[in-house]
């Protein structure tokens, strides 16, 4: 990683590399500003200790000092660290005691104070974003100050130390976001950084300098390869994006080349087009509802594989110009020639909605342990309802019981300080036990089914895939989340909880006051609406598959909370134990 950002610097200098607002305004940095403040960075860390195996913590949003603290940290031979900005304390304590970094770089004082009570052999804490009433807190900015004279006076003690890195060198150190328990370190190398990103750029040929949108957090591999190794292997130009609720406003802004969304942000995106269509006057609205009808009737012949008649071809093409390339540039996506779907599974209705609007989502799969990618679909024909056949230079394989092995040099060399664990998922040939069912095609497409421990099998032996009713409930707007259950029961059931941005709207819609989702959770209008979703998905699926009982939670589930991991996966253990009385209930 070290050499190419040294090529960025060289090669592409004046280019912009980074772009964060401050005060309203975007303040944009070139590859050669960025290298030097990774020098300078660099330099104060050395100034406070760190030295090569060292592990140094980040903790902070999206913003340009995430990422040149990685670097800065990756030039010395130590490895950064980043954690996600839900962790509680316990769950800092946790990695802090794992990998036992030397400093810990956190965003505001608030995450300071967490850093504190886990400090755990921490010898400075460095806060990016001190507040004007703090005067001790040691600063980024302070740490630059140690580094400049340094640097003024030779670079030799910067150039001289990134170069005694090799490839097997760890990148970085990415924490699962812990679905089935606590989180786990998986060790990524320079190796597994760069042989990705080679072969994501050999599945789709990137453009130097591509415009990126960066939201998701860096704490996730997804975001870390898109955002981090491609878009420096490229020497993109990455727009930073603090603030996840803020991302369809940065869109529109930035109109980027590239956007990776997780399958809750194409919801969430579908659901706010559909109500702006709805305030347009009824023959605008009309006009629009036709045209993304009429592209979702083309797109389904060609996923089928069938001719599209001129007739339909020529609608298209001439409500494409008046109606969606409209939609299209005023979400952003008009410029877009990669769009991406990764971490969860994307519905297919949702899918079908994007891909009549004219933008066609490929949906990707991977995992951490695969430095993210192993399968992506092609964006010139993604294929609905799969995840794409495998990158450039990844095996895949199936085993008797239909789990998916993965090969390649995206797979990590294994966990941190777990030999039991890496032996029991990496096998001695090299592939990857994934721990998810899946089916391939004859031309190589693959299809999830569902995670090998969360199939249900019912009392009855039918085996059920949750995630594939759950997307169907979800496609109700008040539906933000559901976990199905039904594990060695004589019967489907179902836990739902209420979209907060949508409630609102619902309830004045339908004449209700609204005080909190406690309180609309408990209406017998909620109870008829639920009602009425859980017969819609019913009537798709078939009768063991059926929700035979609901119940609507009380409380929203957010992101690092009880329920969801920061990347939205849901906890399915925690919610089982979280809602076991109200699960024993729907059985009783």
């Amino acid at each position: 990683m070290c050499d190419i950002l040294a090529r960025n610097a060289s090669t592409f200098g004046d280019k912009p590399a980074t772009a964060f607002k401050r005060a309203g305004e975007w303040q944009v940095s070139t590859w050669r500003d960025y290298r030097e403040m990774v020098a300078r960075v660099a330099l104060g860390f050395k100034e406070l200790g760190v030295k090569r195996g060292d592990y140094v913590a980040l903790m902070s949003r999206n913003r340009p000092e995430h990422l040149v603290c990685d670097l800065a940290a990756l030039h010395l031979g130590a490895i950064p660290v980043s954690l996600y900005n839900t962790f509680s304390a316990d769950q800092i304590a946790g990695v802090a005691a794992a990998c036992k970094p030397k400093i810990a770089v956190v965003e505001t004082e608030e995450q300071r104070t967490q850093w504190e009570k886990a400090r755990s052999g921490l010898a400075h804490i460095v806060v990016i974003e001190p507040s004007e009433q703090d005067d001790g807190s040691l600063t980024l900015a302070q740490v630059e100050d140690k580094g400049r004279p340094q640097l003024s006076s030779g670079r030799e003690g910067f150039e001289n130390e990134w170069k005694k890195l090799k490839p097997s060198d760890p990148a970085t150190i990415i924490y699962t976001s812990g679905t089935t328990g606590d989180p786990k370190g998986v060790v990524i190398t320079n190796y597994n950084a760069l042989w990705t990103a080679e072969s994501v750029d050999q599945w789709h040929t990137w453009p130097i300098g591509f415009k990126y949108v960066s939201y998701l957090p860096l704490a996730h591999s997804l975001e870390r390869l898109a955002a981090h190794w491609l878009c420096t292997y490229k020497a993109a130009f990455i727009h930073f994006c603090p603030e996840v609720p803020e991302v369809f406003d940065t869109l529109a802004e930035v109109h980027p080349y590239a956007f990776v969304a997780v399958p809750r942000l194409w919801e969430k995106l579908e659901s706010g087009i559909k109500a702006s269509l709805q305030e347009q006057d009824p023959r605008k609205r009309a006009v629009a509802d036709r045209a993304i009808g009429i592209g979702a009737r083309a797109a389904k012949l060609e996923q089928e594989g069938k001719r599209v008649p001129i007739a339909l071809a020529v609608q298209r093409a001439l409500l494409d110009r008046i109606v969606l390339r409209k939609i299209r540039h005023k979400i952003g996506l008009d410029e877009a020639e990669v769009v991406l779907s990764g971490a969860a599974p994307l519905g297919p209705e949702v899918a079908e909605f994007f891909f009549g609007l004219g933008v066609k989502i490929a949906e990707g799969y991977g995992m951490s342990e695969s430095t993210a990618p192993a399968t992506i679909n092609p964006t010139s024909r993604p294929r609905i309802g799969t995840v794409g056949p495998a990158i450039p230079g990844v095996e895949l394989k199936l085993l008797d019981d239909g789990e998916l092995l993965i090969r390649g040099g995206n797979v990590s060399p294994g966990y941190l300080n777990d030999e039991a664990l890496t032996a029991e998922v990496f096998d001695k040939d090299g592939w990857l036990h994934t721990g998810d069912i899946a089916d391939i095609d004859s031309d190589g497409f693959v299809r999830i089914v569902d995670r090998k421990k969360e199939l249900i099998v019912t009392a009855g032996g039918k085996n059920i895939s949750p995630s594939y009713l759950e997307n169907l409930l979800k496609r109700h707007p008040l539906i933000s989340y559901a976990c199905v259950v039904g594990d060695r029961k004589p019967y489907i059931a179902a836990l739902l909880a209420l979209d907060a941005d949508e409630a609102q709207g619902w309830a004045d819609r339908n004449g209700l006051e609204f005080s909190s989702l406690e309180q609309l959770a408990q209406e017998p209008r909620i109870e008829e609406e639920m009602q009425a979703a859980v017969k819609e998905v019913n009537i798709k699926v078939s009768r063991p598959e059926g929700i035979k009982r609901f119940v609507v939670t009380k409380n929203e589930w957010e992101p690092g909370g009880d329920e969801l991991t920061p990347t939205l996966k849901l906890k399915r253990r925690a919610i089982l134990d979280k809602y076991s009385e109200e699960i024993a209930n729907l059985y009783s």
